[in-house]
């Protein structure tokens, strides 16, 4: 995502563009494989980042709104969809986070198997710190807060709890796998070639 610092470019070059109202306007961002750099969250540039880097010529413009913004000598419709011009490799090891975890496990309890959004999941150890446990990918998995509460700090076997899947560390390109089967509520049409989803996308 870009960082505000744009290195390869001077920021004072840039064109002073005027603001295109009260629409928002992001740019979906493809790595150079033409693949979004991330599906959850997906990977989305505000349209002021997306023309910063098509200036710097950072990014190819594969697709524009219809909407255009105007600086004291230049007229540019905005981006759409833009591509990286350089590869960006995903990291190997996602980091351990608590959105991973879910993320991995599909934002479902894995005891009742519930599906629920990120803020009504918590975050357990299937061997209780109490009992020796670490907080670790192959000893965390998402848990509703009823599950939570019944399994408190007993082990798996004391209370006939056990994962619905074994836990351990994902790939990267299992977390983005996962992250497919949860689209935003509204996608733009001129993305829709770029993505892969298989639910309708909204125009």
């Amino acid at each position: 995502m870009p960082d505000g610092s744009y290195v390869g470019g001077d920021l004072s070059d840039l064109p002073a563009f005027g603001s295109p109202g009260s629409r928002s306007f992001p740019a979906l961002v493809l790595n150079a494989d033409f693949r979004p750099l991330s599906y959850f969250p997906l990977s989305i540039w505000s349209w002021q980042d997306a023309v910063k880097a098509v200036f710097l010529d950072r990014v190819s413009v594969l697709n524009e709104y219809e909407t255009e913004v105007h600086s004291t000598s230049l007229t540019m419709r905005l981006p759409s969809v833009i591509a990286l011009k350089e590869y960006i490799p995903a990291a190997r090891r996602p980091a351990f986070t608590r959105f991973n975890v879910f993320l991995r496990d599909r934002f479902s309890c894995q005891y009742c198997g519930a599906d629920r959004p990120a803020p009504d999941l918590t975050f357990d150890h299937v061997i209780p710190r109490s009992r020796g446990g670490r907080t670790t990918w192959e000893n965390v998995v998402a848990a509703c807060g009823p599950c939570n509460l019944r399994k408190g700090s007993k082990l798996p076997r004391e209370i006939a709890m056990h994962p619905r899947q074994v836990p351990r560390q994902p790939t990267s390109w299992e977390l983005q796998e996962n992250g497919r089967a949860f689209p935003p509520n509204h996608l733009h049409e001129s993305w829709r070639d770029y993505l892969y989803w298989d639910s309708e996308l909204e125009s």
